[in-house]
């Protein structure tokens, strides 16, 4: 293509739409984006980026499996106590990692930080390993969780602006889902790793950390290719950078970019929708609040609500998971990483098979269907677990079903988030929400399940379930009632760009 021809293209791409006012263009990026098919190119973004997600099962998972090498450890040496304020740190640094990175990823790019909190955690994780006191593995447990909870703002908006809206919702489920398969890494690595005829007490969950580094520098290798959000670049003044990522995207696609031909079941690209942009440089704080609990209070609601009912819901049964098998079926604490790994099929089994219905019969349906059915399950087998009728196998499998239903329920609260607000404030409102219900639930749950547990009560421990059901099945009530219809839908369309001009 000459010159000339070139430079035609991209002023049909992105031009200025009034003469006088040069920070307002007219661009097609995000339909030219939406309207692509599936490709080699979205499997790579999906494998380089949702990648994030099988680290944090890796690391959660072995953060309960490896307490009690812990305490045996004769350098460590910890306590119950010690052990769980370590955790306690982890959970810390990802809630303060979330708000700070997601602050930063949508002030300075999406690219830029998926590499920074990917290289912080790499760091942290191998720190982790080679901890001499408690003090120093707080710390690096802290740091952990921080690149942990800034990765969760980064990819997530990442994936939103670049897959198609027809197939958004399937992929973010499958993407959240993968956490359970780092927790299946993570329990058989405990199994071998914990294994005293194979590594000694003091090295074995050494060993357990490198390996989630050692997976975490191969994600960051993938990661080069991955290019900066042409929805997010085009927003903050680079018109330029975005078209040239467009049309590369276009071409690793269909072998053209579009406003080459018009082959390829792609539309000609004057034929494109326009949205009209006022480029900006950042988004201030006060207009990113009064977007999230002024404008879109209504969705804020519904994210919260959500978010605070799954973290709940996971975090109080996930986390006393080998409390509740141990002092009420008396399994082996070493035997417990055999139960955790059935659980962990069943819970990404269910993204895998209910998430194209998402994208099918729709957003408020599938929500409000997957936290009843959680919330009615959960209420049935705290029932037969109060009166003695089930083991531990069929303890097992009863977890096994409702987490079937509950992992598609808890990946659509981070769907919802991600995609019902501008992208000018994505990230930080992904990183306000994942915050908030972490730090509500995901403290609360354990807390109050290990109470309950302590107290050697079956009834006790149903109360809890009671609690958790609860809590799921008003999540879909709201879900079904408030949450937006964005199945299929551009994300511009489900919530329009602050920096849109009429």
């Amino acid at each position: 293509m000459g010159l000339q021809q070139r430079q035609s293209d991209l002023d049909a791409a992105i031009k200025p739409a009034q003469a006088d006012d040069p920070y307002i263009v007219e661009t097609s990026i995000p339909f030219r984006l939406d309207a692509l098919r599936w490709s080699g190119f979205h499997t790579r973004v999906v494998l380089a980026l949702g990648i994030t997600w099988v680290l944090d099962g890796l690391e959660v998972t072995l953060a309960g499996a490896l307490s009690g090498a812990l305490k045996q450890s004769p350098t460590l040496h910890f306590s119950n106590f010690e052990v769980g304020f370590a955790n306690s740190c982890y959970l810390a640094g990802a809630v303060l990692g979330a708000f700070g990175f997601g602050w930063l990823t949508d002030r300075i790019g999406r690219k830029k930080l998926f590499f920074i909190t990917l290289a912080l955690y790499l760091t942290a994780t191998a720190a982790t390993a080679l901890s001499w006191s408690l003090a120093s593995y707080a710390l690096f447990r802290f740091l952990t969780g921080a690149g942990i909870g800034g990765e969760y703002t980064a990819i997530n908006s990442t994936i939103q602006e670049l897959v198609p809206a027809r197939y958004r919702g399937w992929t973010d489920l499958i993407i959240n889902g993968s956490f359970w398969i780092g927790a299946a890494l993570g329990a058989t690595s405990a199994i071998v790793l914990l294994d005293p005829d194979w590594f000694s007490v003091d090295l074995g969950w050494r060993i357990a950390y490198f390996t989630g580094a050692c997976l975490g520098l191969v994600v960051f290798v993938m990661r080069i290719w991955i290019p900066e959000s042409p929805r997010w670049l085009i927003i903050h003044g680079h018109p330029d950078r975005a078209d040239a990522i467009m049309c590369g995207i276009e071409r690793s696609v269909t072998g053209h970019a579009q406003n080459q031909s018009a082959a390829g079941g792609q539309a000609p690209l004057r034929s494109s929708p326009k949205l009209r942009i006022r480029m900006r440089d950042h988004t201030p704080l006060s207009e990113v609040a009064h977007t999230l609990f002024g404008l879109y209070r209504k969705r804020s609601l519904v994210g919260l609500v959500l978010m605070i009912a799954q973290a709940f819901f996971y975090n109080a049964i996930f986390f006393t998971f080998a409390l509740v098998l141990i002092d009420f079926y008396g399994i082996q604490a070493d035997r417990v990483g055999w139960y955790i790994l059935p659980f962990a099929v069943g819970n990404f089994l269910g993204p895998l098979v209910l998430g194209r219905l998402f994208d099918t019969l729709g957003r408020r349906p599938m929500i409000a269907f997957t936290y009843g059915i959680s919330g009615i399950l959960l209420l049935l087998s705290g029932y037969l677990f109060e009166i003695g009728a089930l083991n531990a196998t069929t303890q097992t499998i009863a977890w096994m079903v409702i987490f079937f239903c509950a992992s598609p329920a808890a990946s659509a609260a981070y769907l919802t988030v991600s995609e019902n607000f501008p992208l000018e404030v994505r990230a930080l409102a992904i990183a306000v929400f994942y915050a908030v219900g972490t730090g509500i639930g995901g403290v609360a749950g354990p807390l109050v399940f290990g109470a309950l547990i302590d107290t050697g009560s079956r009834g006790s421990v149903f109360t809890g379930y009671l609690l958790g059901a609860l809590l799921m099945l008003l999540a879909a009530a709201v879900g079904w009632r408030y949450a937006v219809a964005a199945e299929r839908r551009p994300l511009e369309a489900v919530a329009q760009p602050l920096a849109s001009v009429e």
